[in-house]
């Protein structure tokens, strides 16, 4: 694709990386067919391409976005289907996000718009406050109906059934391995995931320490700035993830770290893009450090040579997050651990497709989000699974929402069928089982 940019335009880094990126496009087309918002839409304005034309115009001609634009480009999911697809390798998504940083910048939304993008980003990061939110939403779902907003209707939606008790294992500490060391691992527990499931660090705890690691929860780690960042919330997602930075190269300067291991895949996908983000910063080596030992649990899991299962009469469906198959180009290692724990592993009819959750995404852009999530179920449920698989919270909330299935993380399973205790969401009611310590 041409460009016509100034230099005075490309002296803006963020601009130059926008360049660089259009150019790569030959407008071919091949994004629009695994983009979910243009098959549910059928608009082109509505896929990769489409917007892709959209914010080359908006940034060479200096424009202030107009609520046109930025409607086709907050109905972006972010997915990152279309870079997997992409025969020409553009890079979406560092394109998409300097575009929602630029309108962050120079467009004034409605009241309403912003005072909801402020609520989520003052309150999903914090556990603390997310937990006060979500009994809040407890409370008020039976009043939904009042709602003149679908939007906060599905804020009063997100909340789950049972709020779980904190996890003490979030706290800052190690955790020795059990035997021999193999090796000295980070373990990010995240924000929003330590307030609505503390069943999947727990396990990944578990599990880990089973198969060797020393695990350590770093002192000032925290959210990974991914909701704000997505948001174009700059100076706020770059505040989360030098607070986690600073405080993994800490562990790294200090006793050492082999990986940094992420059971959140979309927090993966942004930790991993750290050396981009920072690369104009003074914490750019350090920011490179991380993003090179980041891994995600099933990445780390196969290196740890986990032992081969019995075999199971049980039938896991398993999804496949945007965030890891897309965002980290992770495919199969989920499925391969699944198999070799004994589990019987399907997929559903097109799996590269979103299911709408996309951080934010289904409480921005419910209507949308919720016409994908029907479909993912209906595909899910289509292969009689026992029991749904993922590896993201995001997307485990979505589908969960949706199916009397039960759905649990990948890293749940593989600690059952290593000798941890059964994932609550199989028991009865959801409860743990009282007389299995959270650490074994």
């Amino acid at each position: 694709m041409q460009t016509t940019f100034t230099e005075d335009q490309l002296k803006n880094p963020g601009t130059q990386r926008a360049n660089e990126i259009l150019r790569a496009c030959v407008h071919c087309g091949f994004c629009t067919a695994t983009c979910p918002t243009y098959q549910v839409l059928g608009d082109e304005l509505d896929s990769p391409r489409g917007r892709i034309y959209q914010i080359k115009d908006m940034l060479e001609n200096e424009r202030d976005p107009d609520p046109k634009t930025v409607k086709h480009i907050d109905r972006c999911l972010s997915c990152l289907a279309c870079m997997t697809t992409c025969p020409s390798g553009v890079h979406y998504m560092h394109l998409v996000d300097h575009a929602r940083e630029y309108i962050e910048d120079r467009y004034k939304r409605p009241f309403m718009d912003r005072a909801l993008r402020w609520v989520l980003a003052r309150i999903l990061p914090y556990p603390k406050r997310f937990r006060l939110a979500l009994l809040g939403a407890k409370i008020g779902r039976p009043f939904a109906f009042l709602m003149p907003d679908a939007r906060l209707k599905a804020m009063l939606a997100m909340a789950p059934k049972h709020i779980p008790p904190v996890s003490r294992n979030d706290d800052p500490q190690s955790f020795s391995a059990t035997g021999a060391r193999k090796m000295r691992v980070a373990l990010m527990t995240g924000c929003a995931q330590k307030a609505l499931n503390t069943d999947i660090n727990d396990a990944t705890i578990r599990l880990l320490r089973r198969l060797g690691c020393e695990i350590v929860v770093a002192k000032g780690a925290g959210c990974c700035g991914a909701l704000t960042h997505h948001m174009g919330r700059t100076s706020e997602s770059h505040a989360s993830a030098a607070k986690n930075i600073k405080a993994w190269c800490s562990e790294i300067d200090g006793e050492g770290l082999d990986a940094i291991v992420i059971n959140t895949s979309g927090c993966g996908t942004t930790v991993k893009d750290y050396g981009h983000m920072f690369r104009n910063d003074p914490l750019a080596a350090d920011a490179e450090r991380v993003s090179a030992l980041a891994m995600d649990v099933s990445e780390l899991l196969m290196k740890l040579e986990m032992p081969e299962g019995e075999t199971k009469d049980t039938v896991v469906a398993y999804h496949a997050a945007c965030s890891l198959q897309h965002g980290q180009q992770i495919k199969t290692y989920p499925k391969d651990l699944l198999k070799l724990a004994g589990f019987t592993v399907v997929e559903p009819a097109d799996s590269h497709l979103c299911c709408g959750s996309a951080g934010t995404y289904n409480l921005m852009q419910p209507e949308i989000s919720g016409q994908l999530k029907e479909r993912k179920v209906r595909t899910l449920e289509a292969r009689n699974p026992d029991i749904i698989a993922a590896g993201n919270i995001g997307c485990m909330m979505q589908i969960g929402s949706g199916t009397e299935v039960p759905i649990v993380h990948t890293v749940e399973l593989l600690d059952w069928a290593t000798g941890g205790p059964q994932p609550p969401a199989l028991t009865e009611e959801g409860k743990r089982t009282p007389d299995i310590p959270i650490l074994r």
